[in-house]
């Protein structure tokens, strides 16, 4: 069996978090792929690990054939023969019959179901068996977005669904492909949230990451469903020096979002103290994505020491995380920083802070001719009718002297369809639908 190698190891200078990024030349061809593991030293794990999610999974299960343990743990029934008969050769597991494959159906014997107990005194987890972290590492620096250069037609790929000025455009695209921090800042409602959403689309491709990771003796669990959005590939060969291991999943490159509940806890390693399970923080998450600081300058944390906790990080490309017993450990810090505020920067932190994200970016009000053609856009797709005259009656009634925002246009063309629906008529954009919708939308004591 394999040392435990659950961080950094000093003698693999290609895996060492300071070491450069590969250059996209030196990429495999195909992008990178985990491949299955075949041999324990792929695992990279100890087998005492394995041992201890076998015996939890029995517990839970009560009994399961070979096959159903491969998939539990997301190895091959090859690798995981030799711990079944380790277990039943130390009394903890035996046989309970056979299936008609020729496979053999596993229960606990009651030493067993005592070990299992005990192990469940450690931790809960019952999964796919943990990526050791120094493969993680591997995994980020080969996906890195240091190799990509986001293009002009990249990012009108990734904002094909929103309507903004060239110009805005073109001062993102630079900023997404310095692969550094950014401000975007402006007032609210035109869309500097739904702006950093889209950012990493511009990036394109998909990444590979570990469902759990096993970093120094803690189980921490990385894929997360509420965050990553998984995109199996269908069309990968499945020939066995291609097949991919099946303790990684396929995600789209992450877009993480922290608003004002962001705490300074949550960008540490955190444990479940019932189920001995940590969680990752949000920037391992958000690696080779965009982490997306919404609202900055209104959460509890104060601005200067949100931004102290990302300077060397940024500065790095380095971060070092607080283990639950204390400790630190180096990690790969990979996202795309981007801070959303209505707040001029300026005004947030000194200008000795503000040299370190080189991007700030408003994100202005339209003007009245980007008004009225995203009306007619928006209209189009909600499937609003607009007769002559009815753009010309909201500008000259109702945007007088009000500030005009990106999202108005498609708030108050849903009120209209809203309303339309509900009396089962045609949404149409008539002087008294824009005078309901305006009157909902911005409460009748606000003027026009």
């Amino acid at each position: 069996m394999p040392r435990d190698p659950n961080d950094l190891d000093p003698d693999a200078p290609t895996i060492r978090i300071g070491a450069a990024a590969p250059r996209m030349g030196e990429l495999p061809p195909a992008g990178f792929l985990p491949r299955e593991a075949r041999t324990w030293e792929d695992v990279g794990v100890e087998s005492a690990l394995v041992e201890q999610i076998i015996l939890r999974l029995l517990a839970r299960e009560g009994s399961a054939n070979g096959r159903q343990i491969s998939q539990e743990l997301a190895l091959s029934t090859t690798l995981l023969k030799d711990i079944l008969d380790g277990l039943k050769t130390q009394k903890l597991l035996q046989h309970r019959g056979a299936t008609a494959m020729g496979d053999f159906v596993w229960e606990l014997t009651e030493q067993g179901r005592n070990a299992a107990v005990e192990s469940r005194k450690l931790a809960t987890y019952v999964g796919p068996v943990p990526v050791p972290f120094f493969q993680y590492v591997r995994a980020v620096q080969a996906q890195t977005l240091a190799a990509l250069r986001p293009t002009q037609d990249d990012l009108a790929r990734a904002f094909d669904d929103m309507t903004l000025p060239q110009g805005l455009l073109d001062a993102i695209g630079p900023a997404i492909s310095s692969g550094r921090a950014l401000f975007l800042y402006g007032e609210p409602g035109n869309g500097k949230t739904s702006i950093a959403e889209r950012i990493t689309r511009s990036f394109g491709d998909v990444i590979w990451i570990p469902v759990t990771l096993m970093i120094d003796g803690h189980i921490v669990k990385l894929y997360d469903p509420a965050t990553h959005n998984h995109t199996p590939d269908a069309s990968r060969s499945l020939s066995v020096l291609d097949r991919p291991d099946r303790r990684w999943v396929r995600i789209d490159r992450p877009t993480v979002i922290a608003g004002g509940e962001l705490t300074l806890d949550m960008l540490e390693i955190q444990r479940n103290p019932t189920s001995g399970v940590c969680e990752a923080p949000l920037q391992l998450k958000a690696n080779c994505g965009t982490l997306v600081i919404d609202d900055f300058g209104r959460q509890r944390i104060e601005p200067l020491t949100l931004l102290n906790r990302w300077i060397f990080p940024l500065e790095r490309r380095i971060d070092y995380l607080r283990l639950p017993d204390g400790r630190k450990i180096p990690a790969p810090f990979d996202p795309l920083l981007v801070f959303s505020t209505n707040i001029d920067p300026s005004t947030l932190v000194d200008e000795a802070f503000l040299r370190r994200i080189p991007y700030k970016i408003k994100v202005p009000d339209p003007t009245r001719d980007e008004f009225g053609r995203l009306v007619l856009i928006m209209a189009e797709r909600l499937g609003v009718r607009v007769p002559p005259g009815a753009l010309s009656n909201l500008m000259d009634c109702h945007y007088r002297t009000r500030a005009l925002r990106f999202c108005h246009p498609r708030d108050l063309l849903q009120q209209i369809v809203d309303y339309a629906r509900y009396m089962q008529v045609e949404p149409v954009a008539t002087p008294e639908a824009w005078e309901r919708a305006v009157g909902n939308y911005f409460g009748a004591s606000e003027g026009s």
